[in-house]
């Protein structure tokens, strides 16, 4: 689990990779992965930043990506693309 979570933050990191469709449609092992770390690993995001938006959707920043409601995913996903 935690080589194809590293590689995947890595490529966040770099740009690589959209989180917006990852959240959409999870690989199976991003499932337990915590919603607040795959935001601070994104270009531009840290910490802060990822827990304002977490708040500003109404999700839990201990959230996994399986733990997810379809409202809550979808509120993230337009959020990610504003």
């Amino acid at each position: 689990m935690r080589s194809p979570r590293a590689a995947l933050k890595a490529d966040l990191k770099s740009g690589g990779c959209d989180l917006a469709s990852l959240l959409a449609e999870p690989p199976a092992y991003l499932a337990s992965a915590k919603v607040a770390e795959l935001l601070a690993a994104l270009p531009g995001y840290g910490p802060v930043k990822a827990a304002r938006l977490l708040e500003r959707c109404p999700v839990s920043a201990a959230k996994t990506v399986a733990g997810l409601t379809v409202g809550q995913r979808q509120a993230l996903i337009e959020a990610l693309g504003e």
